[in-house]
């Protein structure tokens, strides 16, 4: 099997390597998280250092259930220190561990140990090492596939179509895809991908939860991509299925499958007030692969896969990335820089009609800052041009792009 290389991943891990720190890797089940931890290993194996130094423990792997009790994990990691040599500690999927943060505080503590954790669910990850764990740990979230690294896991044969390829990283980025040609294959794996998370994830989550309106819900997500959407419009169009549903109990299955990192809730961002505004969000998905699976019907709104597609890019680039409002105009998304800038993107499937360029100018022309405005298109006639500051990009070169620094 080929392992794609996640540059920007494994920088994050060569700079904290060795620090008095805890690596934390979150991420969406399947994502990469594990074959990460292996292209490091293999790293670190190339730089010298001992496999016996090198200690892993996956907890999907049965033969370590037993170590999911935080006391027995805990005595399997000292036994195996074997001198005061640094050893490299590989948890994969920690939050199968009930007091994992116990075991990662014992660990921290020790001079030869450098500890890595991976994680697939945000509130165990963000809510237990937040709290017992404060000003100890260093976090990365892991999404699947860029354009760029589905490229490279691509043979270097097939990469001349780019359109082609791009068509393909539409229907999924999973990582395993790449290894399937088959459409029932990819259907069956993103299936797979689903349920897991149904069950390890979300249903934990709720308590005693009904499957069917999960799905339900699920799928009112997925229509609602790119569109604006408060809790009351889902409750309605439950209600227009015959599902009842209280806002309470609405909020606790959003939270899970937020939780989950299945959708990510988008707050508005006010420009000119530069506050988060607390009414409306939008929802994206992880992946494009469980539209696919969930909604193979609804493939005509192509603009908004497309902002989907944007917004995941962007996350990868930037920690803070919220949907923008300014006036009466919505700017698709506004981001804060490392070092406290912003950067505003449109997204339009076409600008070229005057009509449909002028609309979606519109809301940057309302900014007045001079911080860099995007306009982002799939355009291929006239896919780059500058208006009064505004960069038009086409979204094949832009998602090719080295990431700014």
């Amino acid at each position: 099997m080929k392992l794609v290389s996640r540059p920007d991943y494994l920088a994050f891990l060569r700079r904290h390597k060795d620090k008095n720190i805890i690596k934390v890797v979150s991420g969406v089940r399947r994502a990469g998280k594990s074959v990460l931890f292996q292209l490091f290993k293999n790293e670190l194996i190339a730089q010298g250092v001992a496999e016996d130094h090198i200690i892993s423990v996956n907890f999907e792997d049965l033969s370590f259930y037993d170590l999911r009790d935080f006391r027995l994990l805990n005595q399997y990691i000292t036994e195996r220190l074997r001198d005061e040599q640094k050893h490299y500690i590989f948890l994969d999927e920690i939050q199968q561990v009930e007091k994992f943060e116990l075991v990662a505080d014992s660990l921290f503590i020790k001079p030869n140990v450098d500890l890595y954790l991976t994680g697939s669910n945000a509130y165990f990850m963000s809510s237990e090492l937040a709290t017992n764990l404060t000003g100890r740990y260093v976090e990365i979230e892991v999404l699947p596939l860029s354009f760029q690294e589905y490229l490279q896991g691509v043979e270097s044969s097939n990469v001349a179509n780019v359109g082609r390829l791009f068509n393909e990283y539409l229907f999924s980025a999973f990582p395993y895809l790449l290894q399937t040609e088959s459409y029932v294959e990819r259907v069956e794996y993103l299936r797979g991908i689903y349920h897991s998370i149904l069950l390890n994830d979300i249903v934990p989550r709720i308590g005693n939860p009904n499957p069917s309106v999960i799905e339900r819900i699920v799928r009112t997500l997925l229509s609602s991509i790119g569109s604006l959407i408060s809790t009351n419009k889902i409750r309605n169009t439950l209600a227009s299925q015959q599902v009842t549903l209280s806002h309470t109990s609405l909020e606790n299955y959003l939270q899970a499958l937020t939780d989950s990192l299945l959708f990510y809730a988008v707050p508005r961002f006010d420009v000119k007030g530069r506050v988060l505004l607390q009414r409306l969000e939008k929802y994206y998905v992880v992946d494009l692969g469980f539209r696919n699976l969930l909604l193979p019907d609804h493939q005509e709104d192509f603009v908004h896969l497309i902002e989907n597609l944007v917004y995941l890019e962007l996350r990868r680039r930037y920690s803070k990335v919220y949907v923008g409002n300014i006036d009466k105009f919505e700017v698709d998304f506004v981001v804060v820089t490392e070092v406290g800038n912003y950067e505003y993107y449109q997204v339009s499937e076409t600008t070229l009609s005057s009509e449909t360029l002028e609309r979606e100018l519109r809301p940057l022309q309302a900014i007045s800052d001079q911080y860099p405005k995007y306009l982002l298109t799939m355009d291929t006639i006239q896919p780059n041009a500058n208006y009064n500051g505004i960069q038009k990009k086409n979204i094949l070169d832009w998602l090719l792009e080295q990431k700014a620094l």
